[in-house]
């Protein structure tokens, strides 16, 4: 998959250890939660499973912009509790999910390998949530000089 940035506030890349001394990027994390006609999600840098969510600033860290729409399947947002907590974790729409505007930053969309994402939804998604085994093999920042390039 390629994302767009459009957001400063971002984990893709390794930016040092957290404060329990792991890592913090997403490479080698899962998809902790495929739930089918939804969402994949993952960012969980720290357990894995839903329950971390620790930035590369430490913490959480307030919201950038949340006037962006979840307007089609593709959309790249962070998860959050409230606003103002955003972390590591984030969050791929499968499709458009206008009840989440106004609560989640938008920081980016799918510009290749949606077909990827409908893939792991349809084979790792379950209606409760809790996926078959799904990885982030590798992770890193886009370059800001590449961001408007759609491939």
């Amino acid at each position: 998959m390629t994302y767009i940035k459009l957001s400063t506030a971002d984990a893709y890349g390794e930016k040092g250890k957290g404060a329990n001394g792991k890592v913090l990027r997403y490479k080698g994390t899962p998809f902790h939660r495929i739930v089918s006609g939804f969402v994949i999600h993952g960012g969980d840098i720290i357990h894995g499973d839903g329950r971390g969510n620790e930035s590369i600033y430490g913490g959480t860290f307030p919201d950038e912009n949340v006037k962006i729409k979840h307007s089609h399947a593709g959309v790249v947002s962070m998860s959050n509790t409230g606003p103002d907590s955003n972390g590591s974790q984030f969050f791929i729409t499968t499709v458009k999910a206008s009840w989440l505007d106004g609560e989640h930053v938008v920081f980016g969309k799918v510009i290749q390998g949606i077909d990827i994402v409908y893939m792991v939804e349809g084979g790792a998604g379950t209606y409760s949530g809790k996926p078959r085994k799904v990885i982030i093999c590798n992770s890193g920042e886009i370059p800001k000089s590449k961001w408007n390039e759609e491939n």
